[in-house]
């Protein structure tokens, strides 16, 4: 059966994949980006005009603007992407993330809340909040893998304001009964290598992850947590490699070039 979505964060490099994916199942998708450094409309390009698939630029921290898109589009689902990341943003201005990541989370709750309020009890056993975070909640590991139990270790401000958010995600679902979930993707760091490289990760295929959050809104237990990883762990390094290889194959450096 389709499904209304409201997106937040779709201009993003997940939110925009994920985004196609749910409008090629059919799905009728309003897309949400404030258009920062971390949101592109050229992400969105190929859904424009496209009758199952709206565009709104505009911020989560904006409450007027979200309690019209909730009131005009109807959504049965939000799924928020929005957030400000990378830890070395975080670290040279960490005021922009406690605005987005925690403050501008507050409001979409606050808005999603009153939203779920006002829905018929169907709608209201339907609906799913999805907010989805990050594995720098859990820190670092030396070995093995993050569970759901794992405990909070946040080690930059960038994790700790996702860390947060997710704190006022579980309080919403335990204190006012907004049906909500968490994602936290087990995804890899950008492509800088920092140290040796020798860091594994559970680096995670895009698509594979639109699947992932497209069957938590189908069958997730409302006021759980879900780890989405590849089970694959690989070195940055090594997998740096491996790209930097496959690239070499597709597009051969010029003569003389360097590969």
């Amino acid at each position: 059966m389709p499904h209304t979505l409201l997106v937040a964060g779709a201009a993003g490099f997940i939110g925009a994949n994920f985004a196609h994916h749910m409008v090629a199942l059919g799905h009728q998708v309003v897309s949400l980006d404030k258009l920062t450094y971390a949101g592109n409309l050229e992400n969105l390009a190929s859904l424009t005009g496209h009758d199952r698939h709206r565009f709104q630029e505009g911020s989560i921290n904006d409450s007027a603007l979200l309690r019209d898109l909730l009131h005009r589009h109807r959504p049965d689902h939000v799924v928020n992407f929005a957030a400000e990341s990378h830890v070395d943003r975080s670290i040279d201005g960490p005021a922009a993330f406690i605005d987005t990541n925690i403050a501008g989370l507050f409001t979409l709750l606050e808005c999603v809340r009153d939203y779920c309020d006002a829905l018929p009890d169907s709608g209201r056993a339907a609906f799913r909040f999805l907010q989805v975070s990050t594995d720098e909640v859990y820190g670092s590991i030396a070995d093995g893998a993050f569970t759901e139990d794992s405990p909070f270790r946040p080690n930059s401000p960038y994790a700790a304001s996702k860390a947060a958010g997710d704190g006022l995600v579980r309080s919403y679902n335990r204190t006012y009964g907004v049906p909500t979930l968490i994602s936290k993707a087990l995804a890899g760091q950008p492509l800088p290598v920092y140290g040796d490289g020798a860091n594994e990760r559970d680096w995670l295929f895009v698509g594979d992850h639109c699947t992932a959050l497209e069957a938590l809104l189908r069958g997730g237990e409302p006021g759980e947590t879900y780890n989405v990883g590849s089970g694959e762990s690989i070195s940055n390094i090594a997998l740096v490699e491996r790209l930097c290889d496959l690239l070499t194959d597709i597009r051969p450096p010029a003569k003389g070039g360097v590969s």
